[in-house]
Parts: C-alpha cells; structure tokens; sequence
C-alpha cells in the first residue's frame, strides 16, 4: 500500500508538471479503486494532495516570471468562492448525473483545444489575439507584448469563468487544472506554458478553500495516504515539468486534449455501463 501510495501520486504529479492540471481527476480514481479509500475521503486526500503538488510545480514557475499574476489571482479568488458552492450543490445532483455533465464538458474543452492546436489563428470566440482588419470586439485583449488588456469587461468574464472552475472542482473533488488551462487559453488568449504554470497557482489556491469545505463539513482526511501521495507527485512533478519543457505548444495542447478524451470516456463508462 505504501509503494502504490507513492506511484499513484508520482502519477498524479506528472500529469501536474506536463498539462498543469488533470492530477485530481486521476487521483480519485486511483485512490478509490487502487487503495480502496471511501469516495469522499478520496475527495479530501485528492484535493489536499494536488493542492501540495502545485505548489511545488507553481514556486519554481513564479520565481520565474512564467506565472501570469494578475489574472492567476483574479481567476483564483473567483475559484476559491465556487468551491464551497459546488461541495453544496453536489449533494444536491445525482452523483452519475454530475459525472456525465463534466464528461461532457471535458469533450466540448478537449475539440476546442485539439482545434486550436492545429489552427492557432482560430478565434475562440471570447479572447481575438489576432491581428484583424476589422474592430476587435472580443472581450479580453492584448497588446502587441502580448501584456493582457484587464478591462472591466474581460475581468467580469474571467471572474465568471473562475467561478465556474471552483464550483466544477467543490463537485468533483479535482484542482480544476483541466478546465482552467483551457480557460486561460481559449479565454484569456494566454499561451499554453504560460497557462500551465498559471494554472498550477490557481490550483494550489483553489485546493485550499476546498479542503477547508471539506474538512468543515466534518470529512476525514488521512494525512498517511495524503503526504505519500505527496511524496510521489513531488517526483512526478519534477519529471513531468522537465518532459512539458521538451515539448511544442501545439504538442503539449494535442497531449491535453487527447488525456481529457480518455478521461472523460473513462468517466462515461462507469457512470452508464457499470
């Protein structure tokens, strides 16, 4: 048990280092089925674990300049409010229901990504980055540093989608990486390593205020499976950071989108079939 603890957080952490995001989604699944921990414990230790492996992705990232601040903290601020709300309405929605309906979010997020990986000039429709002859009418924009144009207008968009983010991630005990990336990229008109290490801050911030809610709402949480689950995603962090590196933009973005297919028809089948 304590050589698997280790593995499935090194698991965990190197879907962290590579995408930014996508370790809660795994590490439920590992801890229920691999370790035989109850759902909702697996909840806590998912949340608290990944919270502690973006941290260690997310200092070297910051020291670095590659962390996008402004926009990380207002994204996180908006995360940190929809957590509490999306533990509450999750016992409120039939559990297979839920999974279904972020499934399906998760296929909608990965063609968005699969698309603009092979067409980078494709608008998203919400953030213009590119140079056209026509007003840009988009909501948020950047100047040509590429420095985000903050307007009230795009802060209300990225307050709204962060809030979205924290109510996904209250509901399915994730970090959010997987929609927050996406996010930032398609909504923010960010570049795909930025996004990442971003990412990773938003998700320790977001990680916290869920786990607060879950050990308020008087769940247990088991430090003995959570620090070996951050043993391991420590080791994993580092390996996927350095493999992320090695990567192009457009291979990292096809990467993620072919790991969030998987994901989400992974979660389809055992929602409907068993």
């Amino acid at each position: 048990m304590f050589g698997l603890a280790i593995l499935f957080g090194c698991i965990v952490g190197f879907a962290l280092g590579l995408t930014g995001g996508g370790g809660g989604v795994f590490a439920v699944p590992l801890l229920v089925y691999g370790l035989a921990v109850a759902p909702r414990e697996a909840v806590g230790i998912s949340l608290a674990s990944v919270g502690g492996t973006a941290l260690f992705g997310a200092v070297p990232r910051l020291v670095r300049g590659e962390v996008e601040l402004r926009t990380g903290v207002l994204f996180a601020v908006a995360g940190m409010i929809g957590a509490p709300l999306g533990s509450y309405l999750s016992t409120l929605i039939p559990e297979q229901v839920l999974l279904v309906m972020f499934a399906m979010l998760m296929l909608v997020v990965a063609q968005r990504m699969w698309a603009k990986s092979k067409n980078p000039s494709l608008p998203s429709g919400v953030c213009n980055t590119e140079t056209l002859p026509s007003r840009d009418r988009s909501a948020c924009q950047r100047d040509e540093d590429g420095k985000l144009r903050l307007t009230s207008k795009c802060a209300r968009l990225l307050i709204l989608v962060g809030l979205m983010t924290g109510v996904l991630s209250g509901m399915f005990g994730v970090g959010g990486g997987f929609v927050i990336v996406p996010a930032l990229v398609l909504f923010s008109g960010m570049a795909i390593h930025q996004a990442v290490a971003t990412s990773l801050f938003v998700i320790v911030l977001v990680s916290v205020s869920g786990v607060a809610s879950h050990l308020v709402n008087g769940n247990e949480l088991s430090m003995e499976t959570t620090l070996q689950f951050l043993v391991g995603g420590f080791a994993g962090m580092w390996l996927g950071g350095i493999v992320a590196k090695r990567l192009k933009g457009p291979t990292l973005q096809k990467t993620f989108a072919v790991a969030v297919v998987l994901v989400a028809t992974f979660v389809i089948f055992k929602s409907l079939v068993l």
